[in-house]
């Protein structure tokens, strides 16, 4: 058989926290839904468990996509594989053992994760196509480029004082206080993954062009990027066993969830208000105890992902453990009205938020959460915490016209206490404006619901994405004659 003719062979090498991983693995299951030899190299079997049901699915389907344990030292101690793994998470041990792999079994590219920083002098030292996955859409990157690049913040009077973005095709607007460390104190991205981004083969993108075409266009021609949209990848899990197990098995069980399930069937379309701040963010309990008494003003219904909080002694009136806060009969109450359902860790989040009863989503506007909620069609209530978070938040806001901000003004690390509490007033009068059918929300509604139909069409056959997808491996089979 020609070269050409041959699968492209693709290793995947996904980060360890879901933020990271979830997309990755999806990356990797678009790819070989496109005719691609997939293989997700992986830290242990405990974390190849929860997505190995999906790929089983997809062999099933004949698709050509495995999963490798890379093995480790018998004295390595493996690094934290669970999804709320911080982005700083040391996963060098497998320095040794990735290696060994990839020279005994070298592929036609490899698609890794930013977050392991120590991967590409060991990638590009065996000359193998290295392609870079870092987890953000491309406003985002712009933003931070032109931030590097310019640096319109540092001769500002304070943190809270607003400066424009310059270079950029929109009006975006900013405080020193929103940007992470890093772009507050030194130019570009980090320096080890700014400089091995600068010699990769290219950027594959969670995204599709058709969400933000002038910065797809000016991340490519102005900046200089080579880059593929391949998004939102998040629409590989077309049934809903894949949906439910995305990521990790939902924290309730099976009969917890379908029930959880008929309570939206029996609720009102765009009437539930969706609350989850991701898998990294904890939040002081003060926070809590705001966000509870907003839901409960705004008469609202809504379910309520409940995850990690921020450890202090600051625990009166609590209820569980301080893994799963919230105040003394705020539950009770809302169960007896019918009003609200709180579950507490992992949550089929996509499940729900494709459920015709969710009308809004409040949340950190975390990437693969924006690309979610635009898929789904559902209007967003933005408070960004950390991360470029308080960038996805201006799109979604001042660029698409599909969200409104709760009033998140700083930047702190996930694991790191906020002096900033967003009080119940303004947690009521988002989830108004946005839950209450107004000329507002009916407009963001309809500009969602039109982003979730380009999101359905770029992934089709002929679509945006799904051209993104057939141009990288093209490229890859190309290569291979010279």
């Amino acid at each position: 058989m020609d070269s050409s003719e041959t699968p492209v062979v693709m290793y995947f090498f996904p980060f360890i926290g879901g933020g990271h991983q979830i997309p990755m693995i999806d990356i990797a299951r678009v790819f070989s839904s496109h005719g691609a030899k997939a293989t997700i190299l992986t830290t242990t079997p405990a974390n190849a468990l929860r997505f190995r049901s999906s790929i089983r699915r997809d062999q099933s389907l004949n698709l050509l996509i495995t999963i490798r344990v890379l093995d480790l030292p018998n004295d390595a101690v493996s690094p934290d594989s669970s999804m709320s793994a911080a982005p700083f998470t040391d996963t060098s041990v497998l320095r040794e053992p990735f290696k060994l792999f990839l020279a005994q079994n070298p592929p036609d590219c490899i698609v890794i994760d930013v977050f392991h920083r120590w991967a590409a002098d060991v990638i590009d030292g065996l000359n193998i196509k290295r392609v870079v996955f870092n987890g953000n859409g491309f406003f985002s990157r712009c933003v931070s480029e032109c931030i590097g690049r310019y640096a319109p913040h540092k001769q500002l009077g304070s943190d809270s004082e607003p400066f424009l973005v310059p270079q950029i095709p929109d009006r975006i607007e900013l405080t020193r206080s929103r940007l992470p460390p890093f772009a507050r104190n030194k130019p570009g991205l980090p320096d080890k993954i700014g400089k091995a981004e600068e010699k990769a083969f290219g950027v594959v993108v969670n995204s599709f062009y058709e969400l933000e075409p002038k910065y797809v266009e000016y991340f490519k021609t102005v900046l200089g990027k080579k880059a593929w949209p391949v998004g939102p990848v998040s629409l590989c899990n077309r049934n809903n066993a894949d949906k439910t197990e995305r990521g990790q098995a939902a924290s309730v069980d099976e009969q917890s969830l379908r029930n959880c399930l008929s309570w939206l069937d029996s609720k009102e379309p765009n009437s539930v208000v969706y609350i989850s701040f991701g898998s990294l963010a904890r939040l002081h309990p003060g926070q809590l105890v705001e966000i509870a008494h907003g839901l409960e003003a705004s008469t609202h219904n809504f379910i309520w992902v409940v995850g990690k909080i921020f450890r202090c002694a600051e625990n009166e009136g609590r209820v569980g453990d301080d893994e799963n806060w919230v105040p003394l009969g705020f539950e009770e109450r809302m169960m007896e009205m019918k009003r609200g359902i709180l579950i507490r860790g992992w949550a089929p989040q996509i499940l729900m938020l494709e459920h015709g009863a969710v009308g809004g989503f409040m949340s950190h506007c975390g990437w693969n959460s924006t690309l979610e909620s635009v898929t789904a069609g559902v209007p967003m209530m933005t408070w960004p915490l950390s991360a470029e978070q308080f960038y996805n938040e201006k799109l979604i806001t001042d660029v698409l016209g599909i969200g409104v901000q709760v009033g998140s003004k700083e930047w702190v690390s996930w694991n790191a206490e906020r002096e900033e509490l967003v009080g119940r007033e303004k947690v009521e009068a988002v989830v108004s404006r946005v839950m209450g059918g107004g000329e507002e929300a009916e407009e963001m509604r309809k500009q969602a619901r039109a982003l979730a139909e380009k999101a359905r069409r770029a992934v089709e056959e002929g679509g945006s994405s799904y051209e993104g997808v057939h141009a990288l491996i093209s490229e890859l089979k190309s290569l291979r004659k010279n």
